[in-house]
Order: structure tokens, then sequence, then C-alpha cells
């Protein structure tokens, strides 16, 4: 299967595809060894929203491991929103992101520990976008 080169086209995605492809992100960040490596000591509970879906996702970091859960967390420790969600998918394009381009609030002095996990999930996203299948081939889409 040929690799796109803009990920322009899935920006039309359905929330149930985009879903999906969040989830596998996350799958993937989480087998990265240099990230697990760099939240080893981290417990903390993030929420990700994507506004103007309503689209609301879990995040757990816990000693090394990346918890995906599709149900927003009651109390997290953060949350992080994007008021777009092209916003969302331009950083994973980029492979950047900036304090401007989401909003986070909770405790702030836990910012360090997920500034690796965004890095690493956009890197991992990014790939996702560009091969939207699971293991198996399956099409996310």
């Amino acid at each position: 299967m040929e690799e796109a080169e803009d990920i322009g086209p899935l920006l039309k995605l359905s929330k149930r595809g985009a879903r999906r492809l969040i989830q596998r992100a996350f799958v993937l960040a989480g087998r990265d060894k240099h990230l697990r490596q760099s939240i080893r000591e981290a417990h903390i509970t993030t929420r990700w929203v994507l506004e103007d879906w309503n689209l609301v996702w879990t995040v757990v970091l816990d000693r090394g491991k990346i918890l995906f859960e599709r149900r927003p967390a009651r109390k997290p420790d953060l949350t992080l929103s994007w008021r777009a969600s092209e916003q969302f998918f331009q950083q994973a394009e980029d492979g950047t992101f900036t304090d401007q381009s989401f909003d986070l609030d909770g405790k702030l002095e836990l910012r360090r520990l997920c500034e690796p996990l965004l890095r690493g999930f956009f890197k991992c996203l990014a790939r996702v976008l560009r091969n939207p299948v699971d293991e198996t081939g399956e099409s996310l889409l």
C-alpha cells in the first residue's frame, strides 16, 4: 500500500474513524521504549478534548505505561483541549505542538511529564494518518 504524502483528505474523518486512529496512535506510543522510559516516574490522569467534535478521551500515565480510555476522566490531573480538530490533526502532520495550539487546565506543574507524551503521540499519529491500518492490516477508517 502506497503511503500518502498529505493527510488533508483525512481531515474529513468521521468521529468514529478519528477515535480509532487516535487510539491506535496511543497503542503505538505505548510501545515506544524511549517514551516509556521518560514517563517511568509519572502517575497522572489526563483528559483530552477536541471541542468542535465534542470528542473526549482519557489517557493515564502509570509508571511507564500509557492507558487509553474512551470515557472522559471525572477528576483529571490535566485537561488538554483543542478548539478545532483540524488544528489537532495539523499538529500531527507537522510533528510539532506549541503552547498556543491547545489549552491546558489543571495541575500545570505536571505539564513537563506530558510533553514527552505529546511529542511521541503526535509522531505516532502522523504515522497512523499516513497508513491507517491496524496490526492485522484492517483499515481503521
